[in-house]
């Protein structure tokens, strides 16, 4: 199962990021994190007992919540841009 594609990732760079080469701003990286989180889930939700897999996504998790706090201490209005846009909740 392939994480992300290079088209997508350029995507979301194109979509998050100041220009076409910015792949290391925070929001960027949440951006990457929040789509590899979301075929992750659902791989899980066909294999339950993958608990490897399991520990993978917790760990990106919470290395997406470091950066939303980063974020947060900031910029709040980007960080509540950046979660409106990503459709995740604000539980910070």
């Amino acid at each position: 199962m392939a994480s992300i594609t290079k088209e997508k990732t350029q995507e979301l760079i194109n979509e998050f990021g100041k220009d076409a080469n910015d792949s290391g701003s925070a929001a960027v990286q949440v951006a990457i994190l929040t789509e590899r989180i979301r075929n992750l889930t659902e791989h899980l939700k066909v294999h339950k007992k993958d608990h490897h897999t399991r520990r993978g996504l917790l760990m990106l998790v919470g290395k997406r919540r470091r950066l939303l706090s980063y974020i947060r201490n900031c910029d709040i209005d980007a960080y509540r841009e950046l979660i409106k846009k990503l459709g995740i909740r604000d539980n910070l």
